[in-house]
């Protein structure tokens, strides 16, 4: 230990930290020594800004219409259920038939459910009726059209 050698340290004066380069006095010094100095205004920095009414808010708040997803139609569920019993068929049956959960069935004829088109064209086919259009009701295979 006693042949150790010892250099010299140069120790480097830390710059400063964040706030105070941003301070105003900081600024105006680094201007007086004529270093490039680059500001810009941040809108709306330091503020609670999120909770402003904008006019889009102000419409949506004067809108009176109540809006809501379309049902199906109760005739449906009526239809549904009568095609059902006639194949002897319970709900939890056509639901299991048409791979869907028994409360699908239920919500459809009752009509609670939001019309799937895809759900809509399995029934039909598991019960034999129309459910869609015009023809509510009807034989799948009885197309007025060709008559």
């Amino acid at each position: 230990m006693a042949e150790s050698d010892w250099d010299t340290v140069t120790v480097l004066k830390k710059k400063g930290s964040a706030a105070q380069s941003k301070s105003k006095q900081a600024i105006l010094t680094a201007q007086r020594k004529g270093e490039a100095v680059e500001t810009s205004k941040k809108w709306a920095a330091g503020q609670n800004k999120q909770h402003v009414v904008t006019k889009n808010t102000a419409k949506l708040d004067r809108e009176t219409e109540e809006l809501s997803h379309q049902r199906v139609p109760l005739e449906v569920g009526k239809v549904i259920q009568l095609g059902r019993q006639n194949k002897g068929l319970t709900q939890k049956d056509l639901a299991t038939k048409i791979n869907e959960k028994p409360q699908i069935i239920a919500e459809y004829e009752s009509g609670k459910a939001i019309p799937n088109n895809q759900v809509m064209g399995k029934i039909e086919r598991a019960i034999g009726l129309k459910l869609r259009g015009k023809d509510i009701g009807l034989p799948l295979d009885s197309d007025p059209k060709k008559k």
